[in-house]
C-alpha cells in the first residue's frame, strides 16, 4: 500500500496517508485513503484539484453529499472486500 504524506493547510506539520484505491470519474482523479495501514480506519475520499501545469497535487475532502455518496459507491466496487460507512 502505498503511504503519501500531505501538508494540511495552515499547518507546518504533514500528515501520512496510505492510498487505498484511486479511480477517474469524467476526467476527475479521486483517492480513497485511510489513515492505517491495517484493520478498520478511518478513511477520506480525496478530490485532485490541481492543474495540469503544478507539479504538486493539490487535494481536497469531497463533501458534497450526491458526490460523496457517487464516488464511494465507485471505490466499494473496486474494493469488493471493503465496506465504506458515510
Amino acid at each position: 500500500m502505498e503511504k503519501i504524506m500531505f501538508m494540511p493547510e495552515g499547518s507546518d506539520q504533514p500528515a501520512a496517508f496510505y492510498v487505498l484505491e484511486q479511480t477517474k470519474i469524467r476526467g476527475i482523479s479521486y483517492i480513497l485513503v485511510t489513515d492505517k495501514e491495517e484493520g478498520d480506519a478511518e478513511c477520506l475520499i480525496l478530490k485532485d484539484k490541481s492543474n495540469s501545469e503544478g507539479e504538486d497535487s493539490l487535494y481536497e475532502i469531497v463533501e458534497d453529499e450526491v458526490e460523496l455518496q457517487a464516488v464511494s459507491k465507485v471505490f466499494e466496487e473496486l474494493l469488493e472486500d471493503v465496506g465504506i460507512e458515510l
